[in-house]
Formats: C-alpha cells, structure tokens, sequence
C-alpha cells in the first residue's frame, strides 16, 4: 500500500482564515485557548489507530505550549513549521516571508530539539501571487513545502498548480507536495479541513483509492479546533464564515477514525522522502534515454 500523509495544522479556532477580519490578532491573548487540550485529543486519536503524522504548527502556539510540542515529537510524530501567526504569504514580501519563517523555526526547535525541514503555508497561500517564495524556503534550508492547494477559492487556491509532488526551485532538492484533491458536484475541492467535515466521506475515500491505485500519496490535512464543538461561537462572524468553520464538528472524530482505518498514514517527511526518491528516480531514466 502506498503511504498517505496524514497532517495536522495546530492553530486555535480563533487563529483561521474564516474569522481573520473580526478577531484582531491583538485580542488573541485575551480569547480562550483550547488549542493545547484539542491537540492532546487529536494524539490520543492517533495512538488508537497506531498512526503517525505530521503537525505543521504556528510558532504563536509553540511559544505558548513547548511542553505540548514535546509530547507531539515524543510520540514518533513530526513537528514542522505553520509560520508565526497565521499570516497569509500573499500579503507579506520576501524578507517579512523570511522573518516570519525564521521566528516560527526557531521556537519549534527550541521546543523539541529537532530539526524542523518541513513547513505549510497557512491557508495554502503559496500561490501565483508568490513566485518567491519557494525560492526563500529552499535558501532557509526546508526539504519540502505543503503549501499549495491545486484547486479555485475564494479563499486559497492555484489552479494551474501540478497535483503531485515535484520540485519548485531549479537547483534545488526542495520538494512540493500538494494537498489532495477531489471532484464533487463538476468543482474541484480540497479532500481535508471543512470540505471533509461537510463532503460525504465516499467523496475523500475515492480520491484517495484514486491517488494510491496510480502509485501517489494522498495529503490530508485538519485542524485541532475540528474535533471540538464546545468551541466558542463568534458572533459577528459571516453566515459563510459560519457554516463552513461549525458545520459537522461532532461528526469529525469519527470520520477521521473510519478514515485512518482505511488506508495507509504515515508522515510528511517520510511521505516526500520517498517522492524525491520517484522524482530522481523518473530524471535519471531520463537522462539515460537521452
């Protein structure tokens, strides 16, 4: 069986896109935070169904909870790099993408004493705004990047993306790895996050069976905030905003366990060590038919 990556993105529910322009970062100190606890529930999950992932977390949370990173590292699974604070890379230039890289790197090492190669673009927000910022990633030394979402957004999205992993930067090893995808209803959607919740979950096992029968690695991803319908309601939040971020949060949990069940899960490190393999593989039989 191929191995799929199975990743968290560890923000707390008042850090998403969907509430960016009604909670000030300022105020973020002051909100409640279940982050740590949820977190906690999602690792408990993964002991049961024996897998292992990777948790692409910001550094505002690391700074807040080292001792919750540790007990991530501790557990076999990979901790990498969500940036600082949720700030979306198409808004920054190339030296505030560099700082802010950097800042979150350096909290997440110093919490787990290992080396953070992988990162995530929040809100997948490496895109056709940002040619740099594969380059600044590979000049800061990442193995890889899990940051663009092949699909159209209102929110996020590069259509034109490929939809495997491959190599953004010419003469370097830095690999990408896309976020899977499905078709549902003649649109193209994003298999993780709030399109699992409300999709029905043949749509995301298909995609995947899709995936692993031509040989790839599906990439999924969710939240902390995803297993927890106690969250606080934000009020002034959109009706959209609304139903996308509360819709079907009782029913995550055991989705998620029907789908860890399913299929093959291992983490992001591993998943595109063996993609580079593929893709240095495929160039040297290139190079050799030439």
């Amino acid at each position: 069986m191929v191995a799929n990556a199975l990743s968290v993105d560890v923000e707390d529910w008042f850090q998403v896109g969907a509430f960016e322009t009604v909670i000030a970062r300022d105020d973020w100190n002051a909100l409640e935070q279940r982050v740590e606890a949820n977190t906690d529930a999602v690792l408990d999950l993964f002991a049961q169904g024996g897998v292992s992932a990777t948790f692409f977390t910001l550094g505002w949370v690391a700074e807040r909870h080292p001792a919750l990173m540790r007990r991530i590292a501790g557990a076999g699974h990979e901790v990498a790099s969500h940036g600082w604070d949720h700030q979306r890379v198409f808004t920054m230039g190339p030296e505030q993408f560099r700082a802010d890289i950097g800042r979150a790197r350096a909290v997440l090492e110093d919490a787990t004493g290992q080396r953070v190669s992988g990162y995530r673009a929040p809100s997948f927000s490496i895109d056709g705004r940002t040619p740099w910022a594969h380059r600044v990633l590979a000049e800061e030394g990442y193995a890889y990047s899990s940051s663009v979402a092949p699909i159209g957004h209102d929110h996020y999205g590069w259509a034109d993306a490929p939809r495997r992993a491959y190599r953004p930067v010419a003469g370097s090893h830095l690999i990408e790895l896309p976020v899977t995808t499905a078709r549902f209803l003649g649109r193209e959607v994003t298999t993780g996050g709030g399109f699992f919740r409300l999709l029905p979950a043949t749509v995301v096992q298909g995609a995947i069976r899709r995936m692993n029968d031509d040989g790839q690695p599906a990439v999924f991803y969710f939240h902390p905030w995803e297993i927890d319908p106690g969250q606080p309601r934000v009020a002034q939040a959109s009706l959209r905003s609304k139903l996308r971020h509360y819709s079907r949060l009782g029913a995550m949990a055991g989705k998620l366990r029907t789908l860890m069940a399913g299929h093959r899960w291992d983490r992001t490190d591993v998943v595109v060590a063996a993609e580079a393999a593929r893709i240095d593989a495929g160039a040297l039989a290139l190079g050799a038919a030439a």
